[in-house]
């Protein structure tokens, strides 16, 4: 029998310790180096990942009177802050976020109490006026780490910054297993609700979160930019509606939620306004097919023509300017980096007049 004050002794073995460390070492480091080669042949290059810390940062950086810019994937791309920065004198902090409807931001924005500054809005308006979803989800991600992140994720967050700005393999939208697995042609089951995959790795991203598209995206029929509008061509068409819930019951639940939208849109900007701050809306380009599906899921006069009756407050819709008009989009939803530049010289008049007009104009919100 075994007494209790027994104590087991572990025999570790006469191996060569350190010679097996180095061994480990070096082996990680050649597949590292190996794989780091492999991406980089793919078209891959070191950048940061627009991450929910890097928003995170931005937000933070918000003053009272700062000029904030929401919205999706467009602005994101389109907007350059050098060039708006030269003609508004504010350097804009860019808070659009890809793939997520802007209206978490916006009402966070407006129950910030602090902020009176102005706020540039664009408007995708299937992404912006549908209620809640998967379009939102990564605009609430954000303002939750925003809100809750630690000191340790805040240093973790600076050491992933200084590691992606160097490595090119440390891309989280294509290069962790769980997404690479994702590219295994494997069908969906029958009657499963999965959304779409968002385009692949196509644009570098900064500190300030200035966002360009790769030059390899921007050649017309490139691989890459091929592999783009294919994925635009199975996001833009609207998913099935919930089998369990009867079409028309459906389609009543989205007009309600949409109309609901509009009002707490209004009544957000309204809040930024009673404070001194100034708001336009912005119809970023976007053409060939992106556009024509655009254009007959979400007419213009049932959207963008409500939403400024609304809200009361300018809008720059890129088609009512030559100016504006003229550029093309390579993937049909975003401008190249050089274009970029180009449309904000000639945006950043259009914002100055629409924020002068408001300049003095102090808006009571609803009750």
């Amino acid at each position: 029998m075994h007494s209790s004050t027994s104590s087991f002794e572990r025999t570790v073995p006469a191996l060569p310790w350190t010679q097996l460390a180095v061994a480990a070492y070096l082996l990680a480091a050649v597949m590292s180096v190996a794989w780091e080669l492999r991406v980089r042949s793919q078209g891959y290059a070191p950048t940061l990942n627009d991450t929910t810390d890097l928003w995170a940062d931005r937000r933070e950086a918000v003053q009272p009177d700062s000029l904030v810019v929401i919205g999706d994937s467009r602005p994101l791309f389109d907007i350059d802050l050098d060039a708006l920065e030269a003609t508004l004198g504010k350097r804009p902090i860019q808070l659009s976020i890809a793939g997520s409807g802007a209206f978490p931001i916006l009402k966070n924005l407006a129950e910030d109490e602090s902020f009176k500054g102005d706020v540039v809005i664009s408007l995708v308006p299937a992404m912006f006026l549908t209620p809640g979803g998967y379009l939102e989800q990564a605009s609430m991600d954000a303002l939750r780490r925003y809100k809750t992140r630690s000191p340790s994720q805040r240093a973790s967050h600076h050491i992933a910054m200084f590691l992606e700005e160097r490595i090119a393999f440390l891309q989280q939208e294509d290069l962790t297993l769980a997404n690479l697995l994702l590219d295994l042609d494997i069908p969906n089951r029958e009657g499963a609700l999965v959304p779409p995959r968002f385009p692949p790795y196509f644009h570098t991203i900064d500190r300030e979160r200035r966002t360009r598209m790769a030059d390899e995206c921007a050649i017309i029929g490139s691989p890459m930019q091929k592999a783009v509008i294919a994925s635009w061509q199975r996001l833009f068409k609207p998913p099935a509606p919930p089998t369990w819930i009867p079409p028309e019951v459906f389609a009543e639940q989205m007009q309600n939620g949409i109309k609901a939208r509009f009002g707490q849109t209004a009544e957000a900007i309204a809040k930024i306004r009673a404070r001194g701050g100034r708001v336009v809306w912005v119809r970023f380009p976007h053409t060939n097919w992106v556009k024509e599906m655009e254009n007959i899921g979400t007419p213009r006069a049932q959207t963008w023509d409500v939403m400024l009756q609304v809200t009361g407050v300018p809008g720059i819709h890129f088609e009512d300017y030559p100016e504006l008009a003229g550029f093309d989009c390579p993937e049909w939803s975003h401008l190249s980096g050089p274009d970029s530049v180009e449309f904000s010289k000639r945006l950043a008049p259009h914002l100055k007049r629409a924020f002068e007009e408001q300049q003095g104009t102090l808006v009571a919100p609803k009750s």
